[in-house]
Parts: structure tokens; C-alpha cells; sequence
């Protein structure tokens, strides 16, 4: 699996990723022209995720260049959830965080009812860092959910880091 930029061709496959119904209740869909406006917009990257045969996935990177060094990260999501390629694509992400944005920390939310992503985000090293209670409205529950926030320091990463491929 490996990251690219996503153009505006990506965008029918991103958001068929979030009208999916097993995705609808975590992640917003957004039309084309707030995709294309993140394409546009210097502190945001809007990336896929691709083997040799297939388009995998899609994330976007947010407050890139933040004073504070934090970059959010949030509409994760694989075309083939459950399949063991989420710690992956994650653990890509992060590296890519810190790698290549500079990040010093990178935080992200989740669902309070999605417990799978929770996982691979506490295995993966974020620490729970706050739950906002009954916060965010889900279209698709036709309620509201609350959200936890996560986050990872550069210094608990470069902990977690795998050594560098000679």
C-alpha cells in the first residue's frame, strides 16, 4: 500500500467511501466542491491510499502548518474494512504525519461507537486524550454520538517508530 496525492478524479471513489452504510455513521460526506477546495487549500492533504491493482483508500490531513505544529487527521477510511489493512494504512498515515508534514502532533477523532478504529488507534500508540459527550450529529443514527479525541507526540511516535529500512 502506498500514498499519493488525490486529484479530482478520486473524488467519486472518496465519497462512495462515506455514503457506504457501514461508514455513514462515522464519516461526513462532503460534495465535490469542499473536496476540491481541499485539493486547493495549502494547509490540507487529501491523499489515497493504492496497491498495483486497486485504489484502497482515502485520508486527509488538516491544519498543516499550525504554529503549534499539530496536524489533524480525519476522513480515514479503506474501500475493504475488517480485512486487516487498517493498522497499515494508519500506521502509514502517521509516519506520513511526522515523515513528510513535520507534524509534532497528530491528533484525530473517532466515533464513541466506533470501537474497531479505537483499537487500531490506541494499538497504534495515540493516547485518549478527551471524549466530548453527546457531540456530534450523525445524519445517518439520526442522533447524536459522542467523539473521542486521540492524539500522538512526535516523541511517542519516534518511540513506536519501526527502525529505518537500511
Amino acid at each position: 500500500m502506498r500514498l499519493r496525492a488525490a486529484t479530482p478524479a478520486d473524488f467519486a471513489f472518496i465519497r462512495s467511501l462515506a455514503q457506504r452504510p457501514d461508514y455513514a455513521p462515522y464519516i461526513t460526506d462532503e460534495d465535490d466542491a469542499a473536496l476540491a477546495a481541499y485539493l486547493a487549500d495549502p494547509s490540507s492533504r487529501l491523499l489515497m491510499a493504492e496497491d498495483d491493482a486497486e485504489v484502497m483508500g482515502s485520508a486527509l490531513f488538516c491544519e498543516i502548518g499550525n504554529p503549534s505544529g499539530r496536524i489533524e487527521l480525519r476522513r480515514l477510511a479503506l474501500a475493504r474494512a475488517g480485512k486487516g489493512e487498517g493498522s497499515t494504512f494508519v500506521r502509514q498515515l502517521v509516519d506520513y504525519a511526522f515523515l513528510d508534514l513535520g507534524a509534532a502532533k497528530l491528533w484525530l477523532d473517532a466515533s464513541g461507537e466506533n470501537l474497531r478504529a479505537q483499537k487500531v488507534y490506541e494499538r497504534l500508540g495515540f493516547v485518549l486524550e478527551g471524549r466530548l459527550r453527546d457531540h456530534w450529529f450523525r445524519p445517518a443514527l439520526g442522533r447524536n454520538v459522542d467523539v473521542m479525541l486521540y492524539g500522538m507526540l512526535r516523541s511517542e511516535w519516534t518511540l513506536a517508530a519501526p527502525a529505518p529500512q537500511a
